[in-house]
């Protein structure tokens, strides 16, 4: 939440609620009858009102769920007071219905069912005690018509959380466009940047490389030197494995012919290809995939995809620990788990995954990863990832099911 909170909103927001605080100051000190009457029940107005007041100014300050909550539980017991210290003033009761909507500002689920919740039963025993305890004595406008006030809040139960429903999706939606934008920009910035340098690397290392493989293959070079020549050209073959690399992004995307793959038998051969890398670092490869499943895309590139994800987890693996590679088919989609029991991620680390130039590897690009989220995407897929320091993670990589 804290990057919706800019200079301009914060003075926006501190505005808007200095204007409700004015307002409910208002409430409390205007034309009261409990003024001069009733010091206890002024006294618990005001009180509610001024932790409702303090709660509403903290939170640019604590944007956490716990605040948010705070500001729920302030406003219950500021809206169900007024309702039970001002039974005559029957608009109060509007604003009970009213309560759950507050926490839609917030777009948090978790809150706005709690919310909900809670309003519910609050209602419920607010009912009960009208009906049982005060039949019709201060409340004679919800007693004369129960049935209907009761049908009034669910109604209005019912289109808040339509607004909710509504509003949260087209969040959760633009937060998806945002991730896409950030990615093909991503993408494009590498590509860019690949285009710029390529040419005018590749070259050069390709000259270098040609004239220090003549030296390594010479009779005339020591043999301690050939040793040195056989390291930068090995070096310079990362070089340009790296370049290559960026090349594959920033060329444009061909019409690739898609061919019915099979989930089983291209996860197969990657473990098999992996196992011995996996031995090195005393890992064991664990594929679990009882029916086959199969899905519209490249058969190459498929694996080039899980070659990189189950790699990445074999070296963020401790030793001794297994990678566990599992597929199953869910409705219309294919789903492929790759866990790991290495170190974790924060969820800091998992956004910044796919980003030019980070990795969490020392000798790591970036690249790896970027290109498994275009391969994905190009196939109209999907990878995330379930990660916690200290318990490993699991990449999840899902494709609409072919069959």
């Amino acid at each position: 939440m804290k990057e919706l909170y800019t200079e301009i909103n914060k003075k926006l927001y501190y505005f808007t609620i200095i204007v409700v605080i004015a307002i409910m100051l208002m409430g409390l000190l205007v034309d009261n009858p409990y003024y001069s009457q009733d010091g206890v029940a002024f006294f618990l107005h005001g009180l509610f009102l001024t932790i409702f007041a303090i709660s509403l100014l903290l939170y640019p300050r604590y944007t956490s769920h716990n605040s948010r909550l705070l500001i729920m539980i302030t406003a219950f017991l500021y809206f169900y007071s007024l309702f039970f210290i001002y039974p005559d003033t029957w608009s109060n009761f509007i604003f009970l219905c009213l309560i759950p909507a507050i926490s839609i500002l917030f777009f948090d689920s978790k809150l706005f069912y709690f919310s909900l919740t809670l309003n519910s039963i609050s209602i419920s025993m607010t009912f009960i005690y009208i009906i049982l305890v005060d039949k019709g004595a201060h409340y004679s406008y919800i007693q004369d018509d129960l049935v209907g006030n009761i049908i009034n809040f669910l109604g209005s139960q019912a289109i808040i959380y339509f607004i909710f429903y509504i509003s949260y999706g087209r969040l959760k939606k633009q937060q998806l466009y945002f991730q896409q934008i950030k990615q093909s920009e991503r993408l494009k910035t590498t590509g860019q940047l690949a285009a710029a340098v390529a040419h005018e690397i590749r070259n050069p290392l390709t000259v270098v490389k040609g004239f220090l493989q003549f030296y390594e293959q010479s009779n005339e070079t020591d043999e301690k030197l050939k040793k040195h020549f056989h390291l930068m050209v090995d070096e310079l073959n990362t070089a340009e494995q790296v370049i290559s690399q960026f090349l594959s992004i920033a060329k444009p995307t061909k019409e690739k012919e898609l061919e019915s793959v099979s989930v089983k038998q291209v996860l197969q051969s990657v473990t098999d290809l992996l196992h011995s890398y996996g031995l090195l670092h005393d890992n064991q490869i664990e594929l679990r995939i009882v029916d086959d499943s199969y899905i519209a895309a490249n058969n190459i590139e498929m694996k080039q995809l899980f070659i990189n994800i189950i790699k990445n987890a074999i070296e963020a693996s401790n030793i001794g620990d297994s990678v566990v590679v599992s597929a199953s088919k869910m409705k219309e989609f294919v789903e492929i788990n790759v866990k790991d029991y290495g170190q974790g991620m924060t969820e800091k680390e998992i956004e910044s995954l796919g980003t030019p130039f980070y990795s969490l590897k020392s000798k790591g690009t970036g690249l790896g990863m970027m290109i498994c989220f275009n391969i994905a995407e190009n196939y109209k897929g999907k990878i995330s990832f379930k990660s916690a320091k200290g318990e490993g993670t699991t990449v999840t990589v899902r494709f609409p099911s072919l069959i």
